[in-house]
């Protein structure tokens, strides 16, 4: 078997500077996320630049984008024309940056609710529809509109069907009245509401967003890092015709 200053690689060079295992190198040829690689007369497989660079590319757009879609960008980049592999990326790229959009939104409400008490109800804060608009300051069909859209549905009156509001949905009509003066708007709020919901207290929002900031900042960098290895995998094609 030749040195790597050959070009030549073993399965083995290619798990080592891909940071993966023997097999899943063999999975990922077998997955075609690497091009099936040449043979030694004795069977052995024989790797290139080619192998290592895909490898790279698939772990690292896994960590940024999921396993799933790192295997169908991967293997795009293998096939010409390659619009097709970089329109996969860029919509990689599209999704990481409409989660930022949602974090900040995201960011924006918890601060427009500082002062509600998220994790505490009362019993005694049970009311009815002009019971609680006229404590939020707004009309009853706004509350019926929020009850239509999903955003605080009531409890009903088992034999008159009135909206009966109980603690914890007082609660969150409270948090969204205070979103809706901050400007945020009813389709959004359908995906913040239950993630404030389930917090316990301002501290725990807060560190939930920092912690999802931390997680967007990673898959941000991985996918860099896949794009820096897709763009190797490309020179390394046009080097080899």
């Amino acid at each position: 078997m030749q040195s790597l200053n050959s070009g030549v690689l073993r399965t083995v060079d290619v798990a080592r500077r891909a940071g993966c295992s023997v097999q899943q190198v063999r999975n990922l040829e077998r997955a075609g996320v690497l091009p099936p690689a040449d043979r030694t007369p004795a069977g052995y497989r024989v790797h290139t630049e080619v192998h290592l660079h895909s490898a790279l590319a698939y772990r690292a757009l896994a960590a940024g984008a999921g396993p799933a879609e790192a295997k169908q960008i991967v293997r795009a980049f293998h096939r010409p024309p390659r619009a097709e592999a970089l329109a996969l990326l860029d919509a990689a790229h599209a999704r990481l940056d409409a989660e930022r959009a949602r974090l900040r939104l995201a960011r924006e409400a918890a601060g427009a609710i500082a002062g509600e008490p998220i994790g505490e109800v009362r019993a005694s804060d049970a009311m009815g529809v002009s019971e609680l608009a006229a404590a939020l300051g707004v009309r009853p069909s706004a509350l019926r509109h929020w009850d239509a859209e999903g955003l605080v549905v009531p409890d009903r009156d088992p034999v008159r069907g009135t909206r009966r509001y109980t603690p914890a949905q007082v609660r969150d009509a409270r948090i969204v009245h205070q979103l809706r003066l901050a400007g945020h708007r009813i389709g959004p709020l359908r995906t913040l509401l239950p993630e404030l919901r389930g917090a316990r207290g301002p501290v725990e929002v807060t560190a939930a967003l920092a912690a999802r900031d931390e997680g967007l900042t990673a898959r941000s960098l991985a996918l860099l890092e896949g794009a820096a290895a897709l763009g190797a995998l490309l020179a390394c094609a046009r080097a080899g015709g």
